[in-house]
């Protein structure tokens, strides 16, 4: 996608206050004749669990989670749906419900939205929400110095890869599915709350694919430490077992000599850094001398990891992320 939308000329406005130009979670975009503004966001895929209402759940939370990286308020959303004709209808009415579980407790009202008929089953939304447009969290805003958290475990992509194989513990798998389903609201109300100078959602990039698009928009480089980084339950057993998400090694021929990897780093620990995460957490860099209030803050928001895993250096060549041991 990337490289087709380099050769458009894309429409704009003069009211489009964040355009794609950073690859950013999502765009915003000021109403006209006021100080208001909007921020839209639209993503689905197939299903990555086997349970209907869950994976309608984890598809709505990723959903939402490109709104709250940006600081915004989910207002209304838009199912998505490809749908096989041969599959029974009720299939379909358990993923809608489990979406409309999490669009509920997110406070989002559900407009409608539309359905094809597919040879694969597809979910998910486009959500629009609001947002103050002087309080946005982007993912340009990192700077030297910076401290990197991150508010979910890794691991998502290894776990389902495992699903896929019949190869995963029912409790590795809810542990996995428990994370997906978590909304990231918390996290972005603690995240406004302090002096957070940029956030983005880890999804199908990876923390390593989002952590450069950050690098890359704020000019800087990413320094993460690979012991430091949360993993989902039985997370680098599976990897150690040789399953590895397909998405893993994408990201990593994908950011070529972006990526710098220290000789005393675990294949398996950077195999996890780099797996295609869903519903992950969010990535922040906060200034050394905001951590402990961004930790309580993040506490008293009740989400349960507040891992420092890094931090922000100066630019340094062509390399956006450098993982240590």
């Amino acid at each position: 996608m990337v490289e087709v939308l380099s050769r458009l000329k894309l429409p704009t406005r003069e009211e489009v206050l964040h355009g794609p130009d950073t690859l950013d979670d999502a765009g915003v975009i000021r109403i006209p004749g006021t100080d208001h503004a909007i921020v839209q966001t639209v993503d689905f895929f197939p299903p990555i669990v086997d349970d209907p209402g869950d994976f309608g759940r984890i598809a709505a939370a990723n959903s939402l989670s490109d709104i709250y990286a940006m600081g915004g308020v989910p207002l209304s959303a838009l199912n998505i749906v490809g749908f096989p004709q041969e599959l029974p209808i009720s299939l379909l009415g358990e993923i809608l419900a489990g979406g409309a579980e999490k669009m509920e407790e997110a406070n989002c009202a559900l407009l409608g939205g539309h359905s094809v008929r597919d040879s694969e089953v597809k979910y998910g939304l486009a959500v629009t929400g609001t947002i103050d447009a002087s309080r946005m969290l982007t993912n340009g805003g990192a700077r030297p110095g910076d401290i990197l958290m991150l508010t979910k475990a890794l691991g998502t992509g290894a776990v389902s890869t495992a699903l896929n194989r019949n190869e995963v513990a029912a409790e590795v798998l809810q542990s996995a599915t428990d994370s997906m389903t978590d909304l990231n609201a918390g996290a972005a109300r603690a995240a406004l709350k302090c002096a957070v100078q940029a956030a983005t959602d880890v999804t199908g990039f990876g923390l390593c694919g989002h952590g450069a698009e950050m690098a890359a928009a704020s000019g800087v480089l990413l320094e993460i430490r690979s012991g430091a980084l949360p993993l989902l339950p039985g997370a680098q057993e599976l990897v150690a077992g040789g399953i590895v998400s397909g998405g893993s090694k994408k990201n990593r021929d994908h950011l070529g000599n972006r990526l710098e990897v220290a000789s005393d780093v675990s294949d398996n620990l950077l195999a996890l850094a780099l797996d295609s995460e869903t519903s992950g957490g969010l990535l922040l860099a906060i200034p050394s001398d905001e951590v402990d209030a961004m930790t309580r803050s993040l506490q008293s928001e009740g989400v349960k990891i507040q891992a420092i895993i890094g931090e922000v250096k100066p630019s340094q060549g062509d390399v956006s992320i450098r993982i240590t041991g």
